[in-house]
């Protein structure tokens, strides 16, 4: 019995004093990681945004991602395009159908009766709306790409965290199926 005290004793006195030694080299360990990670700029999404909002596309090129910015522009313009055309159209029917109130016959929209004058007026100020919207969406998209994008360039992504499509075959029918694979190595 005494025997087995003294080797338990002896067991946990060099178990103690390891983990002393192992934590002292461990912390210094670990506090030079976190110091050489350390290059995180907070300002850098706020700068992203802000550029995108003084002109589209800028915050894409401020991220280094050049690719996106024909994609903004390409949104942006389409869809003030399509509210340039639709407000141009919506006038025309407008002052179609006011001539028409006055007694004038002879506008570019002389084979429509009235209602189709109105209908064409209200088809294309509601065309003329959603224009604007997609038009201001896109630019608040925009904005808020720049700054997720910035955001996320700051996160450390290495090669020990990786997810890859998998094909294994079903121990039951001996099928061959398709699956993701999530691996993370220490």
């Amino acid at each position: 019995m005494v025997n087995k005290i003294i080797s338990i004793a002896l067991f946990l006195s060099i178990l103690s004093n390891y983990k002393v030694l192992a934590q002292k080299t461990s912390q210094a360990e670990v506090t030079k990681d976190t110091l050489k990670s350390i290059d995180i700029d907070p300002l850098t999404p706020a700068k992203a945004a802000f550029y995108s909002a003084v002109l589209p596309g800028l915050g894409q090129a401020y991220n280094k991602k050049y690719w996106k910015i024909p994609l903004v522009y390409g949104a942006i313009g389409t869809s003030l395009y399509f509210y340039i055309d639709s407000n141009k159209k919506y006038h025309q029917f407008r002052d179609a159908y006011k001539r028409r109130l006055e007694g004038y016959t002879d506008d570019n929209f002389s084979y429509l009766d009235d209602s189709r004058l109105i209908a064409g007026q209200k088809f294309y100020q509601r065309n003329r709306d959603l224009s604007s919207l997609f038009v201001i969406g896109f630019y608040v998209l925009n904005i808020i790409d720049a700054n997720v994008d910035a955001a996320l360039m700051q996160f450390n992504v290495d090669d020990r965290l990786s997810v890859k499509p998998t094909l294994y075959q079903n121990d039951l029918n001996l099928k061959t199926n398709v699956g993701l694979s999530l691996n993370f190595n220490f």
